[in-house]
C-alpha cells in the first residue's frame, strides 16, 4: 500500500484506497487495476480532495493522455494571468467599496493599490492559521461526501470536524474502512491543528 502522506493524487476502487502520488502513476494503477478485473466504483482526488476525471477507456497510453488533459485543466486553473504587471503576477480586478474607504484609500502612502495590497498581507499573515484549518476542513468534508455519505456515524463526524474535535472524529471513521479513514485522517490533519 501506498504510503498516505505522500499524496498529491489518490484513486479509490469501492472503499479501497489502490494507488497515491502523481496523477499518471495514480491513472496507470487504476488501469492496471481494471485490467485485472476490478468493477467498482472508481473516484480520484487531488490533494484538496476534488474530484479528477480520468477517462479509462482504451490502452494505457489513451489513459496517460487522459491524465496529461485532466493535469493541463488543472494547470490552467491554478496559474491564469491575464492584464496586469506579469512579471511582478499583478493582475487587476475590480474592487466596490463605499465612498469613504476610497477617500481613506487616496490618503494612503502609494495610493489605493499599495494600501490594498498592504492590507491584504497584514490580513492573510494574521490568518494563516485559520486559513489552513477552515482548507483542510473543506477538503476532508469533501472527500467525506463523497466517500463516507452513506455510512454510518457520517453527520456525527462532520460536525465533530468543523467543531476541531479530533478525538471524537477518530472514534466515528474508525467504523469506516481503514483506507477511508486514514485518507479522512490525513486530510483532516491540519483542522485539528491547536487554534491560536
Amino acid at each position: 500500500m501506498p504510503d498516505p502522506r505522500d499524496f498529491s493524487f489518490a484513486a479509490f476502487i469501492g472503499s479501497r484506497r489502490i494507488a497515491g502520488g502523481p496523477l499518471l502513476e495514480v491513472a496507470r494503477a487504476v488501469k492496471s487495476a481494471l485490467l485485472a478485473g476490478e468493477d467498482d466504483e472508481i473516484l480520484i482526488f487531488d490533494a484538496e480532495a476534488r474530484p479528477v476525471e480520468v477517462d479509462f477507456r482504451g490502452a494505457i497510453a489513451d489513459v496517460e493522455k487522459s491524465a496529461t488533459r485532466a493535469l493541463a485543466v488543472i494547470d490552467v486553473g491554478e496559474t491564469r494571468r491575464g492584464p496586469g504587471r506579469p512579471k511582478l503576477g499583478v493582475i487587476p480586478r475590480e474592487v466596490t467599496l463605499l465612498p469613504r474607504h476610497w477617500e481613506w484609500l487616496a490618503d494612503q502612502p502609494g495610493g489605493a493599490s499599495v494600501a490594498l495590497r498592504k492590507l491584504v498581507e497584514e490580513a492573510s499573515r494574521d490568518r494563516q492559521g485559520r486559513d489552513k484549518r477552515r482548507r483542510a476542513q473543506e477538503a476532508t468534508y469533501r472527500f467525506l461526501s463523497a466517500m463516507a455519505g452513506d455510512r454510518p456515524h457520517f453527520e456525527e463526524a462532520t460536525r465533530a470536524l468543523f467543531a476541531g474535535d479530533n478525538q471524537r472524529f477518530g472514534e466515528l471513521v474508525a467504523t469506516w474502512p481503514p483506507d477511508i479513514a486514514d485518507h479522512a485522517a490525513r486530510l483532516g490533519q491540519a483542522a485539528f491543528e491547536e487554534r491560536s
